[in-house]
């Protein structure tokens, strides 16, 4: 009788030969304990004035709270729990991200001005190539082979999960160890949560610091005109079918970029340029869009995403390679740290939208282009908005990124194989 009503839960699996026992949730469960996470992480953060302060995150908050108790559950030997959300947390992040590139307006792009692009893209390409010289010379000082350092190195950190998991593979083929992915999908792992706590803190630093403050002026476009944003419900509901069509046809996009040789490419970078062409022929052709209900749809499959990924790190399986790859994600987060605070804030200008980017680059260059939004998000809820810092920065930076980063990887793991 409990096995027949544990299967509508999901999938329950009993330890055999001292191994423990699992539990598998179906994907609507799933979403339940996701669901729980983010009215945790805002409960938490909303109480804190220093998780405030520090621009922290809600979903960061709760997700590591709750994959610490699932790591406990497990390594106590009372049960491992996993969650069916691999289908979900690629909806949520294709469908972000699209929302992101559809606020990639060639109008933003002539106000921030050629000179801020340039300086942005220097600073991607900068970045990666830091992270992956130090991470291969700081790899051969403690006995780490080169390609697993590589890894631990923009792979993982600028690349994220996806990037280090793509070039696992790629660098066995190379003669790296069987290890390569598994490596990598760790310190890809921890780098999202190195990218969200140190987005937030390197920002409120600089602010601090320099006595920045916000632009009353500068305001969404969705409020530019003073007044408050209302949903509607016919509007959503066309903007959210637009936004499903628009991740559709960013799958051909995908499919050529991805085809490029000796390059790997996300599927959201195509969902990410379908939303920046489709924003830019709208505007161009006097199609009508609804921005707030695009807004409003973003930020619901960020939080989502953040809540599905933070929440299903399994911490136990860092356990067997959390020596010489911590050696090399500590020195990561402090290559990213000073390269935010001394290189990051004084190249995009010294004020408070340069502190503002200042976190979305750390969130992508220690985790992904997600980070690097909700660390914004996270900064402007607190200190205020920045149009240009959350319009153009992530979208850009992250293509940058995506199409260095590859290349570089590529290149230099050759090299040295």
């Amino acid at each position: 009788m409990l096995n027949t009503i544990l299967n509508y839960f999901g999938t329950f699996t009993p330890g055999t030969d001292g191994t423990v026992s699992s539990f598998h949730f179906e994907y609507l469960t799933s979403l339940g304990f996701a669901a729980m996470v983010i009215f945790l992480g805002r409960a938490i953060v909303a109480r804190s004035g220093t998780l405030r302060r520090f621009a922290i995150p809600a979903p960061v908050v709760s997700g590591l709270l709750f994959s610490v108790v699932i790591a406990l559950l497990k390594g106590g030997g009372v049960v491992g729990l996993s969650f069916e959300t691999s289908t979900i947390k690629d909806l949520c992040q294709n469908l972000f991200f699209m929302c992101v590139g559809f606020g990639f307006s060639f109008k933003m792009l002539k106000k921030a001005g050629g000179k801020l692009c340039i300086l942005i893209a220097f600073a991607a390409c900068l970045l990666i190539t830091i992270q992956d010289v130090v991470g291969v010379l700081l790899g051969n000082l403690i006995g780490l082979h080169p390609l697993l350092a590589l890894q631990c190195s923009s792979a993982a950190m600028a690349g994220g999960v996806g990037t280090a998991s793509a070039f696992g593979p790629i660098f066995i083929e190379m003669g790296a160890p069987e290890s390569a992915t598994t490596v990598g999908v760790a310190a890809g792992t921890m780098g999202n949560i190195m990218g969200s706590l140190i987005g937030g803190p390197v920002a409120a630093f600089l602010i601090s610091r320099h006595h920045l403050k916000s632009d009353p002026n500068d305001k969404p476009d969705a409020v530019v005109s003073g007044e408050i944003p209302t949903l509607n419900n016919g509007r959503m509901i066309s903007m959210f079918a637009m936004c499903l069509l628009l991740c559709a046809l960013g799958i051909p996009i995908y499919c050529l970029l991805d085809n490029i040789p000796m390059i790997e490419m996300p599927k959201f970078i195509g969902c990410l340029f379908a939303g920046a062409i489709a924003r830019n022929v709208m505007e161009a052709a006097g199609i009508p869009f609804y921005t707030a209900e695009v807004d409003a749809i973003e930020h619901m499959f960020l939080e989502l995403y953040l809540a599905l990924v933070l929440m299903t790190i399994d911490i136990t399986a860092l356990a067997p390679v959390a020596g010489q790859m911590g050696i090399i994600l500590l020195a990561q987060a402090v290559i990213m740290t000073l390269f935010g605070i001394f290189i990051s804030f004084n190249l995009f200008g010294r004020d408070y939208g340069a502190a503002v980017m200042t976190a979305g680059n750390c969130g992508w260059g220690c985790g992904s282009g997600a980070n690097a939004v909700a660390n914004e998000k996270a900064v402007m809820d607190q200190y205020g908005w920045h149009n240009v810092a959350w319009v153009l920065y992530p979208s850009f930076a992250v293509l940058i990124d995506d199409i260095y980063n590859p290349i570089f990887l590529s290149v230099f793991g050759a090299f040295l194989a």
